[in-house]
């Protein structure tokens, strides 16, 4: 078992290294090749930013439900980084950059949108309950799943479309620069698909990781989704920001932090439905830790909306909210509370 153990840890580590040194890769060039194109901050750090730091969340679920066949382990994971992506980095980028400035558009679209993202995911998993119900075997188990299809699947990322459209139209009153910077078009998106692939392997690694750790503990696949898939796929998203945050840049960093969440919600977890063609869903899980991201969700708008900042006290606060949901989690996992029915 000590084997085992030191193998799976071993595979945490370098699959998160991994997917740290190609998502900066692929960081890099999509930035670049965003100032190349011209277009505005906002949208780099909403868009393009945020899509190029949440392809090991992409990754993780269609690897977890093509390759493993299992599509909560997915959720879990992508639900797991959105509450990290929500608590953790904003809080970190605060602390370590001494506070994060907002602005209105931020928080009243942004933010709000997000709001609408996690919405539409609870109620394409309540589609999947009400039209293609599983029957549980014991009535009593707390089981409440359904089958999501590709046509249900293609709900959320209909909504995604609505979002890219209008960080497009932002983009139309947009002055491009005159000087957009000299770089070798052809490097740089040779260097974003390199990356795309070796993000791909390191995510493997995570997933396969969390699978052998929930079988040695014999534990459910969903808690290490919840922690080690999902800090370890955070990692780029927490660099962006922080670093973003450390530049006097915070819009860009908080907007990175929400067009990531998003675009997993309503790109990620559709997309390991649409390889697969359907998967079972269990609405029991999936709706208490949803529903926790909405709370989240609504402690970070309240915060940025107090002064449109988020100051160093705020940030240690989302901090305590954080672990306080890493306990609960723990406490599920070992039976000592039953808020999340099936789990």
């Amino acid at each position: 078992m000590l084997a085992a153990l030191a193998w799976y840890v071993a595979l945490a580590v370098g699959g998160t290294a991994v997917v740290w040194k190609g998502s900066s890769t692929l960081e890099r060039s999509s930035e670049r090749l965003a100032t190349w194109y011209g277009l505005p901050r906002a949208v780099q750090g909403a868009v393009v930013v945020a899509v190029g730091s949440s392809f090991p969340e992409l990754s993780s679920v269609v690897i977890a439900t093509w390759l493993h066949g299992t599509f909560d382990l997915g959720v879990s994971a992508i639900v797991g980084s959105a509450v990290f992506n929500l608590l953790v980095i904003p809080a970190l980028s605060g602390i370590l950059a001494d506070g994060v400035e907002a602005d209105r558009t931020l928080v009243y679209k942004e933010a709000q949108f997000y709001m609408i993202a996690v919405s539409v995911i609870v109620i394409t998993f309540a589609l999947a309950v009400i039209y293609n119900p599983v029957l549980p075997l014991d009535s009593g188990s707390g089981q409440l799943s359904g089958v999501v299809t590709r046509p249900m699947a293609l709900v959320p990322v209909a909504f995604y479309g609505v979002y890219v459209f209008t960080q497009y139209q932002d983009t139309q009153d947009h002055v491009t620069p005159d000087s957009t910077g000299d770089i070798d078009l052809l490097r740089q998106w040779g260097a974003l698909a390199v990356s795309l692939v070796v993000i791909a392997v390191a995510v493997e690694g995570l997933v396969t990781s969390a699978r052998g750790f929930s079988r040695l503990f014999d534990t459910p696949d969903f808690l290490w989704g919840l922690t080690i898939i999902a800090a370890g796929t955070s990692l780029p998203d927490t660099l962006v920001s922080v670093r973003a945050a450390r530049a006097d840049r915070g819009v860009v960093s908080l907007a990175n932090v929400l067009g990531s969440n998003v675009f997993d919600l309503l790109v990620a977890v559709p997309a390991g439905v649409l390889v697969v063609g359907r998967v079972t869903v269990n609405f029991a899980v999936a709706v208490p830790l949803l529903g926790f991201l909405t709370l989240a969700t609504v402690i970070v708008f309240g915060v940025l909306r107090t002064e449109l900042a988020l100051s160093k006290g705020e940030s240690w606060g989302l901090l305590a909210v954080y672990l306080l949901f890493i306990v609960w989690m723990v406490l599920e996992t070992f039976d000592v509370t039953n808020t999340v029915p099936g789990a």
